[in-house]
Order: C-alpha cells, then sequence, then structure tokens
C-alpha cells in the first residue's frame, strides 16, 4: 500500500508541471507499465484531480483545474518557498496585505508535518521585507490586470497621473512588474500608439474588453529592463537631442529600450532625446551611437561647449599616445 501511495503521489508531482504527457512518456518517468500507469491515474481522480485523457497520436494526460479543492501535494523545498513567498507578500503593498497574508500562512501551516511545519515557523519569525511601496494596491485588481496579461485582453481603465490629469486609456497589456516601490503595468497604449508604463496604485474602473490581440514584441529584453528604462527618463533633468544618419527601425533595433520617444527624421534618420541629471549624462549617452555613424548633436550652448572641449581632449589624448606592439 506505502508503495502504491508513493507512486500515485510521483505520478501526481509529474502532472503538475501543466503539460501533457503521453502514456508510455510517463510510465517510462515512473518507471510502471503503461496499465499500472491508468490504474493510477484512476486513483487520483478519486481523490478528487481532475486528469484529462485523450486519444490518438497526440493524445495524452494532462491535470486540470478542478472545482473542489483537492489535497495539495508540495515537496518539502515547494513548502518552504511558498511560506517564504507568503511573508514577503506581507509587505509588497497589497490592501489588508498583513492580514491577509498571515492567515493564508496559518491555513499553510495546518496541512504540513510536524517537522516541516517547525522549519515554516522559523521563517515566519526570521524572515522579513522592508516595506517601501507609496501606496497598497487591490489584489483583485492586480489579479485582473494579471488575468489580462495572460489572456492577451485588451482593457480599459481612467489613470489619475501624478499632475492630477485624469485620462482613459486603452491598452494591450504585457506584464506586471513590482518595482522597488510600485506595482506597475507595462502595456502597448493604443490611443499613443507606444509603449508606456503605469503605476497600478493609479488605475481605477478597470474593464475588459473580450477582444483578444496579438502580442507584439516588447522593445527590451524582459518587462523589468523596459521599466527601468522608463523610469531612468523621469530622472532627467538635462536634455538635447541627437540627430543620426540612421533609419528610425534599425536605430530601435539596436538600443532597444533606450530608444524611447526616438522619431523619423526624414529618410534615413532618427532624432532620439537623450537626457540626464548632468551635461556629463548627456555626453555620456552619445557612446550609445553606434560606430561609424554620423550624428550631430542639438543642446545647450554648456552641452556644444562641453562636446567641444571633450573631443579636444580626446584628440589631443590620441596625439600622445603611442602603439603598443
Amino acid at each position: 500500500m506505502a508503495e502504491t501511495t508513493s507512486r500515485v503521489l510521483a505520478l501526481l508531482g509529474v502532472l503538475q508541471t501543466h503539460r501533457q504527457w503521453t502514456g508510455p512518456e510517463l510510465a517510462r518517468r515512473l518507471g510502471v507499465t503503461e496499465r499500472t500507469l491508468r490504474r493510477d491515474v484512476e486513483r487520483l481522480r478519486g481523490l478528487g484531480y481532475r486528469v484529462e485523457a485523450t486519444r490518438g497520436a497526440a493524445g495524452g494526460y494532462r491535470l486540470e483545474a478542478a472545482s473542489a479543492l483537492p489535497p495539495l501535494l508540495f515537496t518539502a523545498q515547494e513548502a518552504v518557498a511558498v511560506a517564504v513567498g507568503l511573508r514577503l507578500a506581507a509587505a509588497q503593498g497589497l490592501a489588508d496585505d498583513e492580514q491577509t497574508t498571515m492567515s493564508a500562512l496559518a491555513k499553510f501551516e495546518q496541512v504540513l508535518p510536524a517537522a516541516l511545519r517547525e522549519r515554516v515557523n522559523a521563517l515566519a519569525g526570521a524572515v522579513t521585507a522592508q516595506p517601501g511601496r507609496r501606496a497598497p494596491v487591490s489584489p483583485d485588481l492586480l489579479g485582473a490586470l494579471a488575468l489580462a496579461c495572460r489572456d492577451h485582453e485588451r482593457i480599459r481603465f481612467h489613470y489619475l497621473a501624478a499632475t492630477g490629469e485624469e485620462t482613459r486609456r486603452l491598452v494591450e497589456p504585457h506584464a506586471l512588474v513590482a518595482a522597488q516601490r510600485d506595482w506597475c503595468l507595462v502595456c502597448w497604449d493604443l490611443h499613443r500608439e507606444d509603449w508606456r508604463t503605469f503605476r497600478v496604485d493609479r488605475i481605477h474602473d478597470l474593464t475588459g474588453t473580450r477582444l483578444r490581440f496579438e502580442p507584439r514584441a516588447l522593445p527590451a529584453a524582459d518587462a523589468a529592463q523596459f521599466l527601468a528604462a522608463a523610469t531612468a527618463e523621469l530622472s532627467r533633468t538635462h536634455t538635447a537631442w541627437v540627430v543620426m544618419d540612421l533609419p528610425l527601425d534599425r536605430m530601435r533595433e539596436r538600443f532597444g529600450p533606450w530608444a524611447a520617444g526616438a522619431q523619423a527624421d526624414g529618410e534615413g534618420r532618427t532624432r532620439w532625446p537623450i537626457g540626464g541629471r548632468s551635461t556629463q549624462e548627456l555626453l555620456d549617452a552619445l557612446v550609445w551611437v553606434p560606430e561609424g555613424v554620423r550624428y550631430e548633436v542639438e543642446g545647450s550652448p554648456e552641452l556644444v561647449a562641453a562636446l567641444r572641449e571633450t573631443a579636444s581632449r580626446m584628440l589631443d589624448a590620441a596625439d600622445r599616445s603611442s602603439v603598443q606592439r
């Protein structure tokens, strides 16, 4: 009986990867015959797990979402990871976060074996997270946004900007990012025809459109990188334009998220806004211009003077330099 139970639990652990497995694949992985596999699948169904089985060359077994909650199966490592996640969630800026997550953690501990419960209790007392978000957000709102991202559904919402201006937005949501101080939504704004980021705590009156969209390619490795680039834009106090002999599409391909705000300037040229907290940071941005691409800078007299002075010093350094062999 113990061997059968262990085998069924091993089958459940494999099926919980939420992919479809063929019968021969599962049998080989578990080291059983296909006949034994079919019996173990029936035992799982008897416990309340909905295991879908389809016939044919493309058929197999997969675990469906159940209407009722069957017994949960966690390895020791998974249980510890869940406990840590619940503790950290208490500081992530969710409305009623402390009460909700502590209640969930208490319920979770009740189903753990005694030895594992002791380890989780120790974590509850030792793991802390530094609060730092500006305003709490509704878990329901986060959940609705997450579903829209997953299902590629266009959504509408009201957005309150930092200036107090309120606008109505129609977007294609891409991802949620837990930034250092805020939850942010990265999305394609259909009215602005560009990528945008929105603080979730400033979003309200969210409605789904039930219209699906084909996901666009984000101009960054991931949503977190895109948000970092967008946030950097907001801290700039010195600005200028770089006009380069490079078509806009090629420029965006090379610059990724740092191409934000770039505009076509006639045929084969691009105007790129740069910014920073100092003139030196503006000059540092010029390193992004690819080798061999001619460009000019439109900026303040101070910036142009600094550019001339820097170029002069570099030419002087080149004249004084020697080539090592």
